[in-house]
């Protein structure tokens, strides 16, 4: 078995993090998962919402962030073993892409969170 460093390994795992969002969340991918989900009506407490239901097992895989993770840890450390200079081009892209969304999903809550106080500050003013 081929050894593996520790840059290599955090690589894997941000390239599977990535693939996995792609796989269960991006619209980009929604005609993959289409033809395994439908759509159903769900009442709440705020009104009527549609969700997405998976329809069969791979709809439940393409759904699930834990099953399609799983699956493409063993897709990408699978294929890095077996054919390592082909899949690590794949896995550079992928893991820049995962460390990418990573931040920029720290980057938006902070923005968020300051835009919130402002607005708190902005009341606070306003009342006194």
């Amino acid at each position: 078995m081929a050894d593996i460093s520790g840059m290599t390994y955090i690589m894997l795992i941000l390239a599977s993090y990535r693939l996995t969002h792609l796989i269960v969340f991006d619209k980009i991918t929604e005609f993959i998962r289409r033809p395994f989900v439908k759509k159903v009506k769900v009442e709440t407490s705020e009104g009527t919402t549609t969700k997405e239901v998976p329809t069969s097992l791979f709809g439940y895989l393409l759904k699930c962030y834990w099953c399609a993770g799983v699956w493409s840890a063993f897709l990408l450390g699978g294929a890095y073993l077996l054919f390592p200079k082909v899949t690590y081009v794949i896995i550079l892209i992928l893991s820049i892409a995962g460390g990418q969304s990573i931040i920029e999903t720290f980057v938006g809550v902070n923005i968020k969170k300051v835009d919130y106080y402002s607005e708190l500050h902005k009341k606070d003013r306003n009342k006194t």
